[in-house]
């Protein structure tokens, strides 16, 4: 099986080196990197080293070393395709199989290679725009009246593009193609070609390898627009990226928090004056993708906004992206400085001290999701608490599960006169009171009709409540064991937790749309924990998400389920999992049973001893399988 290159490079950047290695060795924190006993040899002081920046480990005793990947190899044992596959599991990646011509691997192993071309195009650039700097005053004396020293404007490559055409002096031919895929230079179809940048301030953005990749460039007078970015191209992608990241990394671990702001300036003028732990978005609003990669680096964030409308705005952006990452171990704070100021002109007016008191104080995520909420809502009257609790709903929702979000439950219930139950009712997270098995047969306790004529049936009286094996008869069964598991996993999703790593490698290649289900679930507890089948539902992939809804509908017992998880979750627990393992075995019976067969035709061609011995073996298991599965119906009845 053959992977494409450009999955593997996917799959790295996506794969957190410290959650996975801190799956199988216990890990502290020690400086920017995390520290334990090395799982490659005996040792009794750690020597085993991780880093989340460079998302590499290294072991100083005996010399291991490696990314995710090789990780995987090492300590399971495992093929490159297997390690490939296991990886993309848990990060709910499907891996696809790369049936490209040789000639289509050619021209992607050229693409590649253009890439790298491209950074290197992007590099030299970036000399070049430090050279003009260094050549010309007036760039000098704009940042020098910004406050900014040659020291900050070196450690951040700020640099200066001239008028003209000065990039047609560093390149050796001005119309080579990669001028303009690298967005550097803008040409037009008659021939005619530009720089991009010109008389600008030029700010590098760089990678976590510090390579360059793109760049923003300000103007330093009237003018619009005020800043320019870099296109996308095939090495930037402004969604994901941050500016001040590489440069900040260090001082962000040291400071236990990043402070996002809005702008480059921003960033540079807070570094001058010694915070060094900023970033900024890229001209765009605060992304999913942002808020995950900064959580790579620290557990606390907080997001400093412009006192103005537009920074109010931003705020609200940035609150929606950052909820379903808003775990009980993270911390999320805003920073609303005056409507006239910016971090930038702050710092410069007050000073650090002053922006440091402004920090401390930033207002924590609990009560900006509801102040922002209440904002536009009178809370004196019926109307606006109940328009207050329709725009709190969707906000609740997207948290994870946890003591944070059910101790804002709590507030939103206080601030709304509802009781928490009542705000949940409403919101459809249990159902009604009126809705119990009890109440709901209290008022239908008899069947037929009778309106007094001759012959007619009477009234027949019922039982109050359903009996066990009438809801049983009542169910539908599910159409294959595949779908059970799918049933039972998204509606109880802690379940998963408590199944073993060969048992999340069978799931997780189960016929699509289940294998990517699984491996989605898979990835959604490594971010956000278990969550409840609620709030899981409006996070589904739309690939798949219609058929996962159609799954749990079909469940005729939805509410009772999801209320006996919450309600009685070690009970519900312990019920999933002995289903659960018993479809894993029948699972891994039918895989057996596969592979017997493929080995008894292969004994029956050639009946060598290497294949009768493994043959043999596959025999044996299926029948430990088979027994593994007489025991665990035993117990399930012992406990009925």
């Amino acid at each position: 099986m053959a992977i494409p290159e450009s999955f593997i490079n996917e799959l790295n950047e996506r794969a957190d080196i410290v959650e996975l290695v801190g799956r199988f060795v216990p890990l502290k924190k020690a400086g920017a990197n995390f520290q334990g006993l090395c799982p490659f040899h005996d040792e009794k002081s750690p020597s085993f080293s991780v880093s989340p920046t460079k998302q590499f480990y290294h072991c100083f005793g005996c010399g291991a070393h490696g990314g995710a990947l090789r990780f995987l190899m090492e300590y399971q044992g495992l093929g490159f395709i297997d390690a490939v596959k296991d990886l993309a599991g848990q990060l709910g990646m499907s891996v696809p199989e790369d049936q490209r011509s040789p000639e289509q691997r050619q021209q992607d192993a050229q693409l590649s290679e253009r890439r790298k071309t491209l950074s290197e195009v992007l590099a030299q650039a970036a000399d070049a725009y430090v050279g003009f700097l260094k050549r010309d005053k007036a760039p000098q004396d704009y940042l020098k009246s910004r406050g900014l020293t040659g020291q900050i404007a070196a450690r951040f490559k700020i640099g200066w593009a001239p008028a003209g055409k000065p990039l047609a002096g560093v390149f050796a031919d001005y119309t080579d193609p990669l001028l303009e895929e690298s967005g550097m230079v803008v040409a037009k179809e008659d021939g005619w070609r530009n720089d991009r940048f010109r008389e600008r301030v030029m700010f590098p953005i760089r990678n976590l390898k510090g390579e360059v990749i793109a760049f923003g460039g300000r103007i330093m007078g009237a003018g619009e627009p005020k800043y320019l970015n870099s296109p996308e191209t095939p090495v930037f992608h402004k969604g994901r990226e941050i500016y001040g990241l590489f440069e900040g990394r260090a001082a962000i671990q040291q400071a236990g928090f990043v402070l996002v702001t809005e702008g480059y300036m921003d960033v540079v003028a807070l570094a001058q004056h010694g915070i060094s732990n900023a970033v900024a978005t890229l001209g765009t609003a605060c992304t999913p993708e942002h808020v995950q990669k900064l959580f790579r680096f620290t557990e606390q964030i907080i997001f400093s906004f412009d006192g103005d409308k537009a920074g109010q705005k931003a705020a609200r952006r940035a609150l929606a992206a950052v909820l379903p990452h808003a775990s009980d171990t993270r911390v999320v704070k805003f920073l609303f400085l005056p409507a006239e100021h910016d971090p930038d002109s702050f710092v410069r007016e007050h000073g650090a001290d002053a922006f440091a008191r402004m920090v401390h104080n930033a207002m924590p995520l609990s009560r900006f999701v509801i102040e922002a909420a209440r904002e536009d809502c009178d809370m004196a009257s019926t109307e606006g608490r109940s328009r207050f609790v329709s725009l709190m709903k969707p906000q609740w929702l997207a948290l994870p599960e946890g003591a944070f979000k059910r101790q804002l439950l709590g507030q939103i219930a206080g601030l709304s006169d509802l009781g928490a139950h009542e705000l949940l009712e409403l919101w459809g997270q249990v159902p009604p009171a009126q809705k119990t098995y009890a109440n709901e047969y209290k008022n239908k306790s008899y069947s037929g009709s009778f309106d007094g004529s001759k012959g007619q049936k009477p009234w027949q009286k019922r039982d109050a409540t359903p009996s066990a094996a009438s809801l049983a008869a009542s169910r539908r069964k599910p159409h294959s064991r595949d779908d059970r598991a799918v049933q039972l996993l998204l509606t109880h999703m802690a379940a998963w937790d408590a199944l073993s790593g060969a048992e999340h490698a069978l799931l997780c290649q189960l016929p699509e749309p289940h294998g990517s289900i699984m491996r989605w679930l898979e990835e959604q507890l490594q971010e956000e924990g278990p969550q409840a089948w609620v709030v899981l539902r409006t996070q589904l992939p739309a690939d798949w998400a219609l058929a996962a809804e159609q799954l749990v509908s079909r469940l005729p017992d939805l509410p009772q389920r999801l209320q006996a998880v919450s309600g009685q979750a070690q009970a519900a627990l312990q019920g999933d999992l002995q289903e659960l393992r018993s479809i894993i075995i029948d699972l891994d019976i039918d895989a057996l049973q596969a592979e017997s067969h493929d080995l008894a035709e292969q004994a029956a061609q050639n009946p060598d001893p290497e294949t009768i011995a493994a043959l043999q073996a596959v025999q044996h298991h299926i029948q430990q399988r088979k027994a593994d599965k007489t025991l665990l119906l035993a117990q399930r009845r012992d406990k009925i």
